[in-house]
């Protein structure tokens, strides 16, 4: 089990670089581009908040799943813009060759599981794949025509996306969307629908992407955003699932660690280890919760809220793992890069016994079992030096 859980985690860490891939697209305040990973988290939640207009033969979470692994390969071979001249062909041979590498770091079982899964979304055949690749044109289309400020050449492009390129099939597949860019790009009036009224919410979401963390990413010296962080303990979480309660629900633990720190939009990050007000913090939140979700349809905006509250009670079996797999994320990070958010805030290894033990034991003690004699190498290491 050990060697077991010690392969599952170099895919994880193998899985960071993602963060250092940057897409042609930019964040919608044009302050940089936008990566893989934080576009895997947005495409995520763009299968929750969109699921209801999917057809009842498509299951929502498997599409999150495909959103959430579908762009490693660009760990390998980098993104490639829709808009330049390609030998797709080609790309399409290196990202297979790509794919069985990187998952192939997992034990054969995962290995063969997330292969077919990224096979099913490259050929875009089954109706969970076709709407995956739906939001997936989608969602760089309206970064671009929400953007502020626009930029003609980005606009230019999604013209030609939607008039005679991939996009151009949302007149048929999805008219809701396809409407409502087309109205965005002439500057008509637009229509309130059950499209419109989600999409608020998500571009809303985008912020998330420039709320920063005290931990760094492993690849770069960087810290990590909020967004790229719950895209990847969705992605821990998922692999790492076995480690749980037999109860857990793996599903419901990916859509409450989509949707959990959503909250930092307007309360922003507060390390685990830095002097903070508690009871400030938390009325902050519940502020925000109540506002971001508040941009969603009635139905929606109770469940998401529910789900976070639950999260953030962390008395469910559901809760209790994604909340250990939220603290087991950092601590590995940490490792990797020398002691990261350790080092900037003076943590001692009693400090880390009080505060992130006690909930990855609850939630995962396997996970605790294998961090805790790495840990104790590192303090006392860095006891010595």
């Amino acid at each position: 089990m050990n060697d077991r859980l010690s392969a599952q985690i170099a895919f994880l860490k193998k899985a960071d670089k993602l963060k250092t891939v940057d897409r042609a697209n930019t964040l919608l305040d044009q302050s940089r581009p936008e990566n893989s990973a934080e576009h895997s988290w947005h495409l995520a939640l763009w299968a929750l908040v969109m699921g209801p207009l999917a057809g009842p033969d498509v299951s929502i979470d498997r599409v999150i799943r495909m959103l959430l692994l579908h762009d490693l390969v660009e760990i390998i071979v980098g993104d490639h813009p829709i808009h330049l001249e390609t030998d797709w062909q080609s790309v399409a041979k290196a990202e297979h060759a790509a794919a069985l590498d990187l998952f192939g770091l997992l034990p054969p079982d995962q290995t063969q599981g997330f292969l077919d899964l990224w096979t099913e979304f490259e050929a875009d055949q089954t109706p969970d794949a076709k709407f995956a690749k739906m939001l997936d044109r989608c969602q760089p289309l309206f970064q671009v025509l929400y953007a502020s400020p626009k930029r003609p050449d980005h606009i230019e492009i999604a013209r030609e996306n939607l008039a005679t390129g991939r996009a151009a099939y949302l007149s048929e597949a999805l008219p809701q969307a396809y409407e409502h860019a087309v109205a965005l790009l002439s500057e008509a009036p637009t229509e309130d629908n059950s499209f419109t009224q989600r999409l608020t919410f998500l571009v809303e979401a985008d912020q998330l992407k420039s709320v920063m963390r005290a931990s760094r990413l492993m690849a770069v010296d960087r810290f990590e955003n909020s967004a790229e962080h719950s895209w990847h303990i969705m992605l821990y979480a998922w692999v790492l699932a076995e480690h749980s309660d037999a109860e857990v629900q793996l599903n419901r633990v990916l859509h409450m660690l989509l949707l959990h720190d959503i909250v930092e939009i307007d309360a922003g990050d507060h390390p685990i280890h830095a002097q903070v007000d508690h009871a400030a913090q938390a009325q902050k939140e519940e502020a925000a919760a109540r506002r971001l979700f508040g941009l969603l349809p009635q139905d929606q905006m109770q469940a998401f809220s529910d789900l976070w509250h639950e999260f953030e009670s962390a008395n469910s079996a559901d809760a209790r793992f994604a909340k250990a797999v939220d603290r087991f994320q950092t601590p590995i990070a940490n490792l990797e890069t020398g002691g990261g958010s350790w080092v900037d805030y003076a943590v001692t290894y009693p400090q880390i016994e009080a505060r992130v033990r006690p909930a990855i034991e609850r939630g995962a003690p396997g996970l605790w079992d294998w961090l805790q004699p790495h840990l104790a190498d590192y303090f006392t290491v860095s006891a010595r030096d």
